[in-house]
């Protein structure tokens, strides 16, 4: 489980297909500490850790580590990943530790869908951020309510039919790749996992 807070930027150094699957070896802050078969947020989606090492000096340029993880074509299809490029920011964060504080909301990381970044609003030091999704019995937003997107805990302000925005405060905005977000972008989006069990829940017994 994840919490929705991000630990740190990664930059993705290449791009390998195999098949119907992708790897992608990333770089980043804390590729060093990572081990073999660790559950790894990126941008919201939960990847296993397949390969660890030390960066090439000539590919060396903020971080010296790199870590890499593989996609399936399942992964692939929901979620943004196969838009990644080499030099793409990826937003990353570790599993929640027993007694870890939840600091932002309970995220699976397990993607729901695609939302497309349609507006970027800058308001006074802050940011408004407008997406627009597919709406559906199950995928519940509520005004105030917890959304993940591409990773990142964040809160619903004014959903309506199939648009919904996020406000982004300055830290949020420097430390997670919403400074790259622009509109026509997509962004992974998780659903809160309480409001789809409840909807689950009406559905099956309504």
């Amino acid at each position: 489980m994840f919490t929705g807070i991000i630990e740190s930027l990664g930059i993705v150094q290449k791009i390998e297909k195999d098949r119907s699957n992708v790897h992608f070896t990333i770089a980043s802050s804390i590729s060093s500490e990572l081990k073999v078969d660790q559950s790894v947020s990126h941008n919201g989606v939960c990847l296993t850790v397949v390969e660890t090492g030390e960066l090439p000096p000539a590919l060396r340029s903020a971080f010296s580590a790199f870590h890499k993880v593989t996609a399936v074509e399942e992964t692939l299809r929901r979620s943004n990943l196969g838009a990644w490029e080499t030099g793409t920011l990826v937003n990353l964060e570790r599993c929640l530790p027993i007694g870890g504080r939840l600091d932002g909301h309970m995220v699976q990381g397990h993607v729901d869908a695609v939302a497309t970044c349609v507006e970027v609003l800058e308001t006074g030091g802050s940011w408004r951020y407008t997406f627009r999704y597919q709406p559906s019995p199950e995928h519940i937003l509520v005004d105030k309510g917890s959304v993940c997107l591409n990773g990142v805990s964040l809160t619903v302000v004014e959903p309506r039919d199939d648009l919904f925005s996020v406000a982004i405060i300055p830290y949020t905005w420097e430390h997670t790749n919403f400074k790259t977000l622009k509109a026509g972008d997509p962004a992974n989006i998780e659903f809160d996992i309480i409001g789809k069990y409840i909807s689950r829940y009406l559905s099956l017994y309504k």
